[in-house]
């Protein structure tokens, strides 16, 4: 068995190209403002671990290529290219130039290596091809790569995908689709819509250098990556903590009876600040303000599970970094923004329709205050991105077309991505749902988080966090955190 960062005997078998059982019919999409940022972007990296089939490697790759060209005629994108027109318009043209699919073998990784409850192994790396390929290279790279890797006990198949075409919405579709098509699947209720008609279609041209743009980040710099996992009773209770308005008021109103004590003291006829005096003081200022704040509080919406472990994080994080309390620091969330259109988007839009959505907050608040605080500061974010806000961020990007900015220049910002509502685990190639989801090394960097499902659903939660070491070695030594995470 190699050791979590030692290189793995990894051998290509075969390296071919699929083409889609059928010619397409649809034109050129053009790319929208979401999908533009994303040309800095790395291809996604994701894929499923899976038990050891019962029939023979050569089989299983024989299914699963002609369940990808069956797949690629209801995705026609993901055989297509990248073009630019003579006025900076980038499309995808569906020209059928097919996509790249490699069958690999490792078999001195084991199911047991892949699934290390304390690390992510460098060995997953290799499951995957562009190996931190910019998407604008899409223009002479096929769109997707599909690798299957044989291990000494299973099978990985990770499909790396152009991020300037796909969001995580999209992908999982095409992946759960292709499962589908491999196990015999005939019908399909959820077909990609291809429709380029919403306001995310703009006339603004993305100015880029010649070459291409670069990613946004340090690529080289020190990594830690682990999947931490949450059962449905840890996320309720920190759920519960979360909503708990009472607890948070009345540490709200210690403090602030507190200050008035000290701001005052001259105005309160207390003996020699005796204990019962200061406590009859902040008897006192409950009963005039506790009571009418918890009755405004309630009529706030539940904070969800969700934003609940989001502010879990931001403080457990923003602690491990060690940050001055000045410092400000920035939580984004990034939002699928298909349903908050009006009019809507169709739930299976193809293309990219998120937006990235930041929360502000000093280190010393997201310390003093109570996760309530952290998690109410998430919420207010989330629910204020409605139709309106989604399309002044739309005009925002046109009056300065840009790429999206990933990374974490100040040392205080972290990133979440995907989504623990995607259905990944939906994924039965015809023996078996995966046993694990992991990803490859792209877009990686200091405070790079990804949201799972966890594997026995029912709320479970897995997120697969990146860290740099000393931050990383802070977060597993935080007892606020680590009372929660699935042992």
């Amino acid at each position: 068995m190699p050791s979590s960062n030692s290189p793995i005997s990894l051998t290509v078998v075969s390296d071919s190209m699929v083409f889609p059982d059928q010619a397409s019919t649809l034109g050129d999409l053009k790319l929208s403002v979401s999908d533009l940022p994303m040309l800095s972007c790395h291809y996604i990296q994701k894929g499923g671990l899976f038990t050891k089939p019962s029939f023979p490697i050569e089989s299983l790759v024989s299914v699963l290529k002609t369940g990808l060209s069956h797949t690629l005629s209801r995705f026609p994108p993901l055989a297509g290219r990248l073009t630019t027109d003579s006025d900076g318009y980038i499309y995808i043209t569906c020209n059928d130039a097919g996509v790249e699919f490699i069958h690999a073998t490792a078999t001195d990784v084991s199911v047991r290596d892949i699934l290390s409850p304390t690390h992510v192994p460098e060995s997953v790396k290799e499951f995957f091809a562009f190996d931190r390929t910019v998407s604008y290279t899409g223009h002479h790279n096929p769109i997707l790569a599909v690798q299957v890797t044989e291990l000494s006990d299973g099978v990985f198949i990770g499909c790396a995908v152009n991020h300037a075409v796909i969001d995580g919405t999209s992908f999982w579709n095409f992946f759960n689709t292709f499962a589908e098509v491999c196990r015999g699947g005939k019908s399909f209720s959820k077909k990609p819509d291809f429709s380029r008609e919403s306001i995310l279609i703009s006339p603004a041209v993305l100015q880029l250098p010649e070459g291409g743009p670069k990613v946004t980040f340090n690529v080289n710099e020190p990594l830690r990556e682990r999947i931490f996992g949450f059962s449905r009773e840890a996320i309720l209770k920190i759920k519960g903590r979360a909503n708990d308005v009472t607890k948070s008021l009345q540490n709200e109103q210690v403090a602030k009876a507190v200050e008035i004590l000290g701001e005052q003291s001259s105005d309160y006829p207390y003996e020699n600040n005796s204990a019962a005096s200061v406590t009859g003081i902040i008897e006192n200022w409950f009963k005039n303000s506790l009571a009418a704040q918890i009755t405004e509080d309630k009529t706030t919406a539940e904070i969800s599970s969700f934003q609940s472990l989001c502010a879990l994080l931001w403080r457990s994080v923003t602690r491990a970094r060690k940050l001055p309390a000045s410092k400000t620091t920035t939580f984004r969330m990034a939002v699928n923004c298909r349903h908050r259109l009006e009019p809507k988007l169709d739930a299976y839009y193809f293309g990219n329709a998120i937006q990235s959505i930041p929360t502000y907050a000093s280190s010393g608040d997201v310390l003093s205050r109570d996760l309530r605080w952290c998690a109410e500061q998430l919420n207010h974010s989330v629910k204020a991105h409605d139709s309106d806000r989604v399309r002044q961020c739309v005009e925002d990007w046109e009056s300065n077309p840009r790429v999206f900015p990933l990374g974490n220049s100040d040392g205080a910002s972290m990133t979440m991505g995907s989504s623990p509502r995607f259905p990944m685990y939906d994924n039965d190639f015809g023996w078996g749902r995966p046993l694990a989801v992991r990803s490859g090394r792209a877009n990686k960097f200091d405070g790079k988080i990804s949201a799972f499902p966890g594997r026995d659903g029912g709320g479970t939660v897995d997120l697969e966090v990146v860290l740099a070491p000393e931050t990383m070695a802070g977060l597993e030594s935080d007892l606020e955190f680590m009372q929660y995470v699935s042992s």
